[in-house]
């Protein structure tokens, strides 16, 4: 059996390096502090993906709420998650449905589709991700995020839209930081370089980079968990 980052697949999710078991997600969060978990943006934060062979098909928004659950089984979880829209329509349609859930966990994942123009505006997304960001701290929230994965050198197809994914990048990584959010990089993760990483589509992750994500997820989630607890 060999690893599909060299290029053959792996046999099942189970075999594969770069997944976490349910049962090893739900340990590393088995202390986790938080028991309102929401997701809101676009197609990426709704968790849409085509299938993957040998892998369940679960999305990660639903891989990390399950591990999250798990420790705390009355866990309160939203996801406000819509195709298609742009980061204007994100604060303007969801913060606010978001912001009455109460949330103590989010994950914001917006802005991907204010690239389809000729000009993106990167200042423009930046302003708008950061009153995201700004509006869901002041209530209280811890926030991750995560960078999109560098899956381009594969597909020539979408080349053309390295840099700008890139640029937008450089902006999820200036807010995080700016309101201390938790970054999960994926721009180089290794599940970037699998023949089967894509959905159909061509831009959305399949199951089995959606595991991977979820893995990463959980991982720095857990991380963030402990390094709070040790400072307090």
């Amino acid at each position: 059996m060999t690893d599909s980052v060299n290029g053959a697949g792996t046999a099942t999710e189970a075999a594969d390096p770069l997944c976490l078991a349910p049962k090893a997600a739900a340990e590393l969060l088995r202390d986790s502090p938080w028991r309102r978990f929401a997701v809101i943006g676009d197609s990426f934060a709704k968790g849409v993906g085509g299938p993957s062979a040998g892998y369940a098909d679960t999305p990660w928004p639903e891989r990390v709420a399950d591990a999250l659950r798990s420790g705390t089984p009355d866990l309160e979880y939203l996801n406000t998650g819509v195709l298609g829209v742009k980061s204007e329509q994100v604060r303007r349609e969801q913060l606010p449905r978001v912001l009455e859930f109460g949330p103590d966990l989010v994950n914001i994942a917006c802005g991907g589709n204010d690239l389809w123009v000729a000009e993106p505006d990167y200042d423009a997304i930046e302003a708008e991700l950061d009153t995201l960001y700004a509006a869901l701290r002041e209530q209280g929230a811890d926030i991750f995020a995560f960078t999109v994965a560098n899956v381009f050198d594969r597909q020539p197809e979408l080349a053309p839209f390295r840099d700008r994914i890139a640029a937008f990048n450089e902006r999820i990584r200036t807010v995080a930081a700016r309101h201390h959010a938790l970054l999960v990089e994926m721009w180089e993760h290794p599940v970037r370089l699998r023949p089967t990483v894509m959905s159909d589509d061509g831009v959305h992750f399949s199951m089995e980079g959606q595991a991977a994500l979820a893995a990463e997820v959980v991982k720095a989630l857990a991380a963030g968990a402990r390094d709070a607890l040790e400072t307090k």
